[in-house]
């Protein structure tokens, strides 16, 4: 049975950068309706403690999710040295597709369909297939490329996560100075080398009392229009489910690929929230009998670039894999954790092995 390793990667995060600048003069209203009285400078600040957010990256408005990725795309293809016409298959991972700048998601032509067409791709057996599956939808379509290539049914994947979070967020919401943009991808491959790439995985989706911790909703002020449905999260209880079920979730998978917490290398975990992912980290290690750990074997891309969703590990991967993030980097050898949590909700971690 053949393995799957990663070739090449590329990443973009768009150039328009802001601040909290950017939202002192936003009005902010409660999850009940209510105007916030205090101060967006205590906001602000309060909001800074919990998430570590400094900045974050936005699309401009002549872009769309498609160009993000296009441009993610062409990097890792060319940083894999491959002919695009011989790829099996592009799985592209959003939440929203293709929005537009009112706020409209648009799902047709899908967007892997959008992706092969920039790319000027004529073959006519690359299929295009599209990954919805929450902030862990990158690390899902991972997955779903390994079970392709073991299968038999692909050799070469371009496996792509992009999202524009900035255009379907409420106006009114305090949360939407966690959401922002950007794109990843990579391109794996088949090789019969034994015991590299992808060598465990697992995935749960929690779909009953959980299905609205995540949803579209209408805006907060109560005397918006009703129609325009805009992200909503509902943060205690996601905070809650992530640390009961991921660190648990992440060690089934550590102990699947035969592991202990000794072995992993690197851990990168989708950067929803900074104070969130610390907590599962924490709790993970605890799951070992270890009270404290490391740091640096968990990298942080929150703090500068927001919560891009399903673009987040493969951009920090990238990252790392091209000695952008020091002193963070990958060596031949190492285990490395994609883990995520998200709409649905939706856990998935994947232990890959550096050839």
């Amino acid at each position: 049975m053949p393995n799957t390793i990663i070739i090449g990667s590329g990443s973009y995060l768009p150039t328009k950068v802001i601040d909290k600048e950017h939202f002192m003069e936003s009005v902010f209203y409660t999850d009940e309706g209510d105007k916030i009285e205090k101060p967006n400078e205590e906001i602000i600040r309060k909001f800074v403690e919990i998430t570590e957010i400094e900045t974050r990256r936005y699309l401009e408005d002549d872009e769309h999710n498609s160009d993000l990725g296009l441009r993610a795309a062409q990097v890792a293809i060319a940083d894999a040295g491959i002919d695009q016409e011989e790829l099996d298959y592009i799985i592209y991972a959003s939440n929203f597709g293709e929005v537009n700048r009112d706020g409209m998601s648009n799902f047709m032509p899908s967007m892997s369909a959008r992706l092969k067409n920039k790319l000027g791709i004529l073959n006519r057996r690359t299929v295009n297939y599209d990954m919805i599956f929450g902030c862990p939808g990158w690390v899902e379509a991972m997955i779903m490329a390994d079970t392709l290539i073991k299968a038999g049914k692909a050799k070469l994947i371009l496996v792509v996560g992009s999202e524009t979070l900035s255009r379907v967020t409420d106006a009114f919401d305090r949360n939407k100075m966690i959401f922002a943009d950007g794109a990843g991808a990579v391109v794996v491959r088949a090789t019969d080398e034994t015991n590299v790439g992808m060598i465990a995985d697992s995935t749960i989706c929690d779909n009953q009392s959980e299905i609205n911790f995540l949803e579209n909703a209408p805006s907060l002020k109560p005397d918006e229009d009703r129609r325009p449905l805009y992200i909503r999260m509902h943060g205690r209880k996601i905070y809650e489910y992530a640390l009961k079920n991921v660190p648990v979730a992440i060690k089934e998978t550590i102990d699947k690929a035969g592991l202990s917490i000794d072995d992993i290398d690197k851990i990168l975990i989708h950067q929803a929230n900074a104070k969130m992912d610390y907590a599962m980290i924490s709790r993970l290690f605890k799951l070992y009998g270890r009270t404290e750990y490391d740091h640096d074997i968990a990298p942080m891309t929150i703090q500068q670039f927001g919560n891009s969703s399903v673009a987040t590990i493969p951009t920090m991967f990238d990252l790392i894999r091209k000695n952008e993030m020091q002193p963070h980097q990958f060596k031949k050898g190492d285990n490395v954790l994609f883990a995520s949590v998200g709409a649905g909700m939706n856990i998935n971690a994947v232990i890959y092995r550096f050839p």
